[in-house]
């Protein structure tokens, strides 16, 4: 099954955990990174590390964002991996293979890595981040990454960033990169424009921040009905003549656009 909305919720909040869970999200990233105050990170951590305990088995929506490599809270973080029911990691300010390759070495094989670039450094690093071996997916922190670079806006001023993210990703054979966050949490236009725009620069998934983004978030990377039905055109004019040269809608149809009406399909059946 496909994976577009990874919803944040803040590490010290467990009250907020089993609610996320039932959001409907397709991953859930336990924050303990920036949603936590630095006075608050031990008593977080153990409370998080209870209700993963409790939890028992394995849940591949759980996922944990540890503190970066470089602070003082990294390696007691890092012990919550070897919890069964945590299924990844995510890796905050990802700059530097190295320090992916270490955190993969201390998962499960089973477990996902998540590498979230929010940093000029790890933009110019890319593509040795992405070639990280037992990398899952590239997310991009672009809240954080506007401030590193000394960007004023999240719109246009990102174009040549996310195309970036989304290359690369598809160089290294990763899964589409997924988008940053919408800050906008009541306003479903926004949240709408922002998704129709991670889809049209070939991200595959968005980062949330309050579970009513997780429904908008899912149907917009869904193919729209227009798209299934233009699929589902070229794919019976492909069984009906396969050697044939086929147009559609006034557009010859070859290999890309066959392939795209596949993925288009996939998506449709398997969601």
């Amino acid at each position: 099954m496909s994976v577009y909305s990874y919803l944040f919720v803040p590490g010290e909040r467990p009250e907020r955990f089993s609610k996320a869970l039932a959001s409907g999200a397709d991953r859930i990233i336990l924050d303990l990174e920036d949603a936590v105050a630095p006075g608050a990170k031990a008593t977080a951590r153990a409370a998080l590390a209870e209700w993963l305990q409790a939890r028992g088995g394995p849940d591949e929506r759980i996922l944990v964002r540890v503190n970066g490599v470089n602070t003082t809270w990294h390696v007691d973080d890092m012990a919550l991996a070897a919890l069964p029911a945590v299924a990844g990691i995510m890796l905050p300010k990802s700059e530097e293979r190295a320090a992916l390759s270490t955190v993969r070495a201390r998962l499960r094989p089973e477990q996902e890595l998540h590498a979230l670039v929010e940093s000029v450094a790890g933009l110019v690093h890319l593509r040795e981040i992405a070639g990280t071996p037992g990398l899952t997916r590239i997310a991009f922190g672009s809240v954080d990454f506007c401030g590193d670079a000394g960007i004023g806006g999240d719109d246009r001023e990102l174009d040549a960033i996310r195309t970036q993210l989304v290359v690369e990703s598809r160089y290294a054979r990763l899964p589409a990169p997924v988008d940053g966050v919408a800050l906008a949490i009541d306003d479903a236009a926004t949240l709408e424009a922002e998704v129709l725009r991670a889809r049209r620069f070939g991200f595959g998934a968005k980062l949330c921040i309050h579970p009513r983004q997780v429904a908008a978030v899912q149907r917009g990377f869904l193919p729209s009905d227009q798209e299934r039905a233009w699929a589902e055109r070229v794919l019976a004019a492909v069984a009906a003549d396969p050697h044939g040269a086929i147009a559609i809608d006034g557009k010859l149809v070859d290999k890309p656009v066959v392939d795209r009406a596949r993925a288009i399909s996939a998506a449709a059946v398997h969601r």
